[in-house]
């Protein structure tokens, strides 16, 4: 099972990271996202919640390969990724969404048209990619 490393956790407090999934046809898509740390469990080391319309949905649901990348904003040559399986459970009464707004200030309610709904995806980390290009030179 993969860590983060000490030297990297603090970018799981980011607010935004670059949520990559894989289309229909094999691309990659990639969509800025908010996320909260899951320190409860190190193999699932962050949270999304997301609208089940989105197509970064329908993508995890068909293919659940994903990476997720958080730059710090302040050091750009530093930066976390997380590679592995998005694993998917239904959010139906916005249980984690409400938990999830609340770092953000945001009521996801209003977010999603009627008759919309949200799961919560924990990436199952394979592979962490924990990278300070400083360190490089």
């Amino acid at each position: 099972m993969p860590l983060i490393p000490e030297s990297h956790r603090d970018l799981l407090d980011a607010d935004v990271a670059t949520l990559a999934t894989v289309s229909r046809d094999g691309t990659p898509q990639l969509t800025e996202v908010w996320f909260l740390r899951n320190d409860e469990d190190e193999e699932r080391p962050v949270a999304i919640s997301l609208n089940t319309a989105r197509q970064k949905t329908k993508n995890l649901r068909r293919d659940p390969r994903c990476a997720l990348l958080v730059l710090d904003l302040a050091v750009p040559q530093r930066y976390l990724e997380i590679r592995g399986d998005a694993e998917i459970e239904p959010d139906d009464e916005y249980h984690f969404a409400d938990r999830f707004g609340a770092k953000y200030g945001a009521d996801l309610r209003a977010f999603d048209p009627p008759g919309e709904t949200r799961v919560v995806v924990r990436i199952r980390a394979d592979r962490i990619n924990a990278v300070d290009m400083r360190r490089q030179r």
